[in-house]
């Protein structure tokens, strides 16, 4: 049995997708419970945003960016898991990754 469950935003989009330079945002559920909501960035989109920034004069002409919470080399399902299985056997993902990525809507319903 997996050690969690993927929601993947890309995959319920319709569009024209280009998994190499797209933003996405994720849930991740581990069997203990926990829940994590990450907003994810291929490496390509970086760059992509910055141009953008500096077309519009955004983030003073793409002088900033303020970064999501993982970066990836491709929006795909097999590239997303084999992330987070490497990431869990660092540790939690609230320790590796920024502790903000927890979902604490969830912890907020038990109540």
């Amino acid at each position: 049995m997996a050690e969690f469950m993927l929601w993947l935003e890309f995959e319920h989009i319709t569009s024209a997708w280009d998994s190499s330079n797209e933003a996405c945002n994720i849930h991740v559920t581990l069997t203990d419970g926990r829940r994590y909501g990450l907003e994810v960035w291929t490496y390509k989109f970086l760059t992509t945003l910055v141009g953008w920034d500096v077309e519009r004069g955004e983030n003073l002409s793409g002088l900033y960016q303020t970064p999501p919470d993982l970066f990836v080399r491709e929006l795909t399902r097999e590239c997303i898991e084999a992330t987070i299985t490497d990431l869990l056997k660092h540790g939690n993902l609230e320790s590796v990754l920024n502790p903000s990525i927890i979902d604490s809507s969830l912890a907020e319903d038990d109540e």
